[in-house]
Order: structure tokens, then C-alpha cells, then sequence
């Protein structure tokens, strides 16, 4: 199965650590955050993934030149970012004719357990399928309302009064549809684009395995010390968006 890895930011939260290395090669209790992605894909049966990149791009590459482990990696700079949602399209070719593939946010830090999530999303039948958890602070994140058969019935990014404490998790199982609703500008944003067209035609997963965005100083900090590994799937923790 592919994936796509969204590693083309600035990392500009997570300055000055971020001014000579990429977010995604930020280490957490000693191992570079890009190598619990890639251990957590091979641990879950994913061969095939695009990395895509833009700072310090020729770190990256560096990176992956030593990294070989039965995955297939391919990497896609990005001189001009494109968004989330235009890596995807850009990278339409290379997602082919598959019945389905995920998308991750790099700097989205777990140990969610992805087999189960895909049955789920193979039980719904739906064009993706959305890791969800809930937040303290919805009013920072992509929040979700479902209904009881758990499909997505409102999207908003970010929004000022919120209608639950649901939010997006940063990682989609999705089907080769979801590309259609990708608009042509760039940049294009799956959060802000592409997920509010697709409601009622997305499926939630709750995730209530270890979850943090480590795209903050506090919660990068907070990671240093309450990670529990790949291997451990008991610990929950809020994403912040």
C-alpha cells in the first residue's frame, strides 16, 4: 500500500531548532520523528511512500540515503510549496490506479494502530476515511461533527465557535476519488479545499492511541517525555493543532 508523507513546511513554530533541519528530522527522545514515520508504515504493511519537501530539502534526502528497510521511497521537492492538498495532485501519477492510499501529517506524532483503521474504513465504504480525537481547544484545529454511523456531517477548519471538540487528526485513509475535489489553484489545502466538500462522504475514526502535533515548542517538549514508542498503543494524548 502507498502513502504520502506532507513533510514540505517551514517548520516556523518550532524556530530556531528548525533553522538548519527540517521539523520532520527533529528528534524525539533521540530518534528523528521522520524515522517513527517510516518504522510505523513498515509496521503496518505501507511499501510504497512520498516524502514530499522543501527546507532544507538536501537534508532530507541525506536522511533517507541511509535509511533501507523494505520501503520504497520517493521524494518530491517542492521549490514552490503547493499546499497539502496540491501535493497530492501533483503527485496523481505516482498514486495510480490504487484502490486506496493514506495520507500523513509528518508532524503528527503515533502510534495509532493504522490495520484497524483501515478495516474501518473498508466497513464504510466511503471516499476517505479521517483519524479523529478530541481536543481541548477545538477552536484551533479542522473539527468534524458525525452522526451515530460515525460519517462526517460538518467540517470547519479552525472555527470560532465550535460545534464539538472532534477534531482532524492528520491522517486520512483515502480512496483515488478524493483527487477530484481537489481544486487547480495553488496552494491547496485538504483541511480548508478539499475536506468541507467531502461531507457526507467521509467516514470518522476515533483515535484513542498516543497522538500529539509536535509542531509546538510545548508539546514537542511534553513529547520528550511521555512518548511510549511504536510498540505501545494504550497512551492517548489531545492532538494541538
Amino acid at each position: 500500500m502507498k502513502a504520502i508523507l506532507l513533510a514540505a513546511g517551514h517548520g516556523a513554530r518550532m524556530r530556531p531548532l528548525t533553522d538548519s533541519i527540517p521539523k520532520c528530522l527533529l528528534r524525539i527522545q533521540g530518534v528523528p520523528l521522520l524515522k517513527i514515520w517510516l518504522d510505523l508504515c513498515r509496521r503496518h504493511s505501507i511499501d510504497k511512500i512520498l516524502i514530499n519537501v522543501h527546507a532544507h530539502a538536501k537534508v532530507v534526502r541525506e536522511f533517507l540515503e541511509g535509511y533501507n528497510d523494505g520501503i520504497e521511497i520517493c521524494v518530491s521537492e517542492e521549490p514552490l510549496l503547493l499546499g497539502s492538498a496540491g501535493t497530492l495532485l501533483k503527485n496523481r501519477a505516482w498514486l495510480g490506479a490504487d484502490s486506496g492510499f493514506w495520507v500523513f501529517y509528518s508532524d503528527v506524532l503515533t502510534n495509532v494502530n493504522l490495520e484497524r483503521m483501515l478495516e474501518h474504513h473498508k466497513t464504510c465504504s466511503q471516499v476517505a476515511t479521517l483519524g479523529v480525537c478530541e481536543v481541548p481547544d477545538p477552536k484551533r484545529c479542522g473539527i468534524v461533527t458525525v452522526d451515530e454511523k460515525n460519517v462526517v456531517r460538518e467540517f470547519v477548519e479552525k472555527p470560532q465557535e465550535p460545534s464539538s471538540n472532534l477534531a482532524f487528526s492528520g491522517i486520512i485513509m483515502s480512496e483515488p476519488t478524493l483527487l477530484d475535489f481537489i481544486p487547480n489553484h495553488i496552494p491547496a489545502d485538504i483541511g480548508s479545499h478539499v475536506l468541507p466538500n467531502l461531507v457526507g462522504r467521509m467516514a470518522a475514526y476515533r483515535i484513542s492511541d498516543y497522538l500529539l502535533d509536535v509542531g509546538t515548542p510545548e508539546n514537542y517538549r511534553a513529547a520528550q517525555i511521555n512518548w511510549p514508542g511504536i510498540v505501545n498503543s494504550k497512551t492517548t494524548e489531545a492532538r494541538q493543532c
